[in-house]
């Protein structure tokens, strides 16, 4: 039998094609991405960030054991630490303060996608939850790999394409993928299904927050 990742991975095929696809995603690759759609992708994905890192606390918190909960939570938040440093680093060039961030706001794709996650740490079985949280890591390490093989030397997105291609980034998301098979193991068929729910839901939030950070997505006024 095919693990969950397995399944999920192909389940999903369609989906990742169309975010590869995205123009934000083909315009990055290029180096042709404008500076404020980047702009603002990256202060909506440092905000995104914030609560994420909040829901894998809540799920490390959460594990069925020590041996879990150590594995996973080292893991994932040292994937975490990576993308923060990196938002830290394109924060400073545009002149933002981390601290003004709270008085931007969420975007509508990084609020429902952020709620989400939130319902489901409080609301569903750990295992559903750690599905949840795995398309954020898997789909950047797999759309930064894809980009990192096309583009060029001098292309001045270099360092999320760097950070997001890199081997140790991949083996988080490794471990991270190794927690969540073992999770769907133990689980029944009714959580194992719910558990694939919530991971293709998680993968159409991600394809909103790339296709929103390009069409700039705001609140209606």
């Amino acid at each position: 039998m095919a693990s969950f990742s397995e399944q999920a991975w192909q389940q999903t095929a369609p989906l990742r094609s169309a975010i590869h696809a995205l123009p934000f995603n083909t315009e990055l690759a290029a180096g042709t991405l404008s500076r404020e759609r980047f702009q603002g992708y990256i202060i909506q994905d440092a905000l995104y960030l914030g609560e994420y890192a909040r829901v894998l606390a809540l799920a490390a918190a959460r594990g069925p054991d020590a041996a879990t909960l150590r594995s996973f939570a080292e893991s994932a938040l040292e994937a975490v630490a990576v993308e923060q440093i990196l938002h830290e680093r394109y924060l400073a060039d545009f002149g933002i303060d981390p601290s003004d961030l709270a008085r931007v706001g969420p975007s509508p794709d990084c609020l429902g996608y952020t709620s989400f996650l939130l319902a489901t740490a409080y609301h569903e079985p750990w295992e559903v939850l750690v599905a949840a949280l795995l398309p954020c890591f898997w789909l950047y390490w797999d759309v930064g790999n894809a980009i990192a093989r096309v583009a060029a030397p001098d292309n001045p997105y270099r360092a999320w394409i760097d950070t997001y291609a890199d081997e140790g980034f991949g083996n988080a998301v490794r471990a991270v993928i190794g927690v969540t098979d073992t999770a769907a193991e133990g689980a029944s068929p009714a959580v194992r299904a719910k558990m694939m729910t919530a991971f293709v839901r998680c993968c159409q939030y991600e394809w909103l927050f790339w296709d929103g950070a390009f069409q700039q997505r705001g609140w209606p006024a």
